[in-house]
């Protein structure tokens, strides 16, 4: 079955850096987009990057661009998000995602939690 595991979550300050990543399994991960979404308290849960299956083409929120970077790694079935000047506005809990023959997969998630 579909498995999605994130991790690399925590506390950071201001301006700070954290790399997410997502272990995928259970499907051929190269033939599939993968996305990363989080969700704040109180808040909906918000599509913050995209990457395609192949060719690794990337879209982005705009409340991210620049600062996030998505990446997979087709060989380990892995999906990153590398996170730079992180701000307080960013946290939330992180999932990544994917949509196989119609079906909504979603990890567990992974708090990122940004202050001082």
């Amino acid at each position: 079955q579909v498995q999605l595991v994130e991790s690399g979550g925590g506390l950071v300050q201001p301006g700070g850096s954290l790399t997410l990543s997502c272990a995928a399994s259970g499907f051929t991960f190269s033939r599939y987009a993968m996305n990363w979404y989080r969700q704040a308290p109180g808040k909906e849960r918000e599509l913050v990057a995209t990457i395609a299956n192949a060719e690794g083409s990337t879209v982005y929120a705009d409340s991210v661009k620049g600062r996030f970077t998505i990446s997979r790694d087709n060989a380990k079935n892995t999906l990153c998000l590398q996170m730079n000047s992180l701000k307080p506005e960013d946290t939330a809990v992180y999932y990544c995602n994917v949509v196989r023959w119609g079906i909504v997969y979603w990890g567990q998630g992974t708090q990122v939690t940004v202050s001082s």
